[in-house]
């Protein structure tokens, strides 16, 4: 409900208009006029309080079912709106700021009960309506002559209870930021205790609903690191899932050009797919109001619209199915010199704390160049990073004699040891791959097992070798 006074009493809100000079003799007898009309109106003001809590049921839906929830505070916000609004047509200079207060107080109080900012904003123009057509009425009653002088104070009127709108305006908006600021730190703050594992049993369904996942779905958590000079909030772009849904979250005390994504792979409890579940987003990717659009480092659902039903085309097993980890690497699209850690999947949002775990020893375990460890894929080498000093010592003990060569040499020595390694064993192959004579890798892999006392013949022998050189490529600075 706005104040109506007169313009000199404008908002803070704003440039101050230029103080007139000495108004007319006129526009005093109007002053006057209006003054005697607003009196009697405050003595009619508890049966104007109601005319206008019937007003705005009837004229404004999001009113309607305010005063359905809660008819009291309807009221309540009305009659201190009242009084404060005509007595300030009686005393404005006096009543000013308590005026202000309690058109913020009602933008604040709407905002956070949801109530559109269109409709409170009706609201007000249509109290302004009421109180001015009141204010006609009740001098056209008892003094008809002096009805024409309203016209001087109408603009005032009209004026002030525009600039109520925009103070009522500022502190709905406000009061919506705060609220988006607020839901986005909780849906991260629900993340963070997700991917930590400090999450409390009891709260799961709670946060499940929040974000927008199923508790019983299956997952698995990627980790990515950007190269340098990539901001987190590239993430979402820059690594795409066509047709899976992932919960993307920034861990603020960790690396900050990178993050982590809840990938939901199936809802079993429900018996559904990936497919099904990407063409129904859950809250978390619909747009909220709540959320702040401008803090893009919060959690978020992605949906891919190149899922399988988009222009990307259909997926393999996208429809009624559950996908693997495999296939969140075969669809994966990152930068080139991204590192990506994919761990297991787990069963229900109480495992993702031990997913995301998994995920960085995954990522250990990726080449600094760049790449997608898939972690059931690199158990040996994740064995080695999970136990760096072992793994240093192991490295140091099977490679010592060949790291100790000229670098040329050494290089050279490592590269044809990891080729053949690759190769399955086949020279030829390695051969093929390192651009020299099969006699040249025979030759070099003869001076291997010299230096480092290891037959290549020896299953024992080769195992300690793979294991020594994972060591050395990953741990190495």
């Amino acid at each position: 409900m706005q104040h109506l006074v007169p313009a000199h009493v404008r908002s803070g809100t704003g440039p101050r208009p230029p103080v007139p000079a000495a108004r007319p003799a006129v526009d005093a007898e109007a002053l006057s006029v209006l003054h005697r009309a607003a009196r009697a109106l405050m003595a009619g003001l508890p049966e104007l309080s109601e005319r206008l809590v019937d007003l705005l049921v009837a004229r404004e839906p999001a009113y309607r079912a305010a005063v359905e929830a809660d008819a009291e505070s309807v009221r309540d916000e009305v009659r201190r709106s009242l009084k404060l609004n005509v007595g300030s047509l009686i005393r404005p200079g006096e009543l000013r700021e308590a005026a202000h207060r309690c058109s913020w107080a009602i933008g604040r109080a709407r905002a956070e009960r949801g109530l559109p900012l269109d409709a409170l904003l009706r609201a007000f123009r249509l109290g302004g309506g009421m109180i001015w057509q009141e204010l006609v009425d009740e001098t056209t009653r008892r003094h008809p002559a002096d009805a024409r002088l309203l016209v001087h104070v109408a603009a005032d009127v009209w004026n002030f209870v525009d600039d109520h709108c925009a103070v009522v305006t500022d502190a709905y908006r406000q009061t919506e930021r705060e609220l988006m600021w607020r839901r986005e730190n909780r849906l991260r703050l629900m993340t963070a205790g997700l991917l930590d594992g400090t999450a409390r049993i009891a709260d799961l369904p709670a946060t499940a609903a929040a974000l927008g996942l199923p508790e019983q779905g299956r997952y698995a958590v990627v980790l990515v690191r950007l190269p340098a000079g990539r901001a987190f909030t590239d993430v979402r772009d820059q690594v795409r899932l066509p047709g899976l849904r992932i919960l993307w979250h920034r861990d603020r005390d960790r690396d900050s050009e990178g993050g982590y994504g809840i990938v939901l792979l199936g809802d079993r409890r429900a018996g559904r797919g990936i497919g099904s579940l990407d063409a129904e987003p859950g809250p978390a990717s619909t747009p909220d109001p709540a959320r702040d659009p401008v803090d893009e480092e919060g959690p978020g659902v992605q949906d891919d619209p190149d899922g399988p039903d988009g222009p990307g085309g259909r997926y393999p097993g996208a429809h009624g199915s559950e996908a693997d980890v495999g296939e969140i690497a075969r669809r994966l699209t990152a930068p080139r010199a991204a590192r990506v850690g994919v761990s297991p999947v787990v069963e229900g949002l109480a495992a993702v704390g031990d997913a995301r775990r998994l995920a960085d020893t995954a990522l250990r375990a990726c080449p600094r160049s760049g790449g997608t460890v898939v972690l059931e894929e690199h158990l040996p080498a994740a064995l080695v990073v999970s136990a760096p000093v072992l793994g240093a010592a192991l490295s140091e003990r099977v490679l010592g004699p060949l790291l100790r060569l000229e670098m040329s040499d050494r290089d050279v020595m490592l590269d044809t040891l990891t080729v053949w390694l690759d190769s399955d064993g086949s020279a030829q192959r390695a051969a093929g791959r390192l651009y020299c004579h099969r006699n040249t890798v025979l030759n070099r892999l003869r001076r291997c097992e010299q230096l480092t006392g290891r037959s290549l013949t020896r299953p024992a022998d080769v195992v300690e070798l793979s294991l020594a050189l994972a060591a050395h490529t990953l741990l190495d600075p």
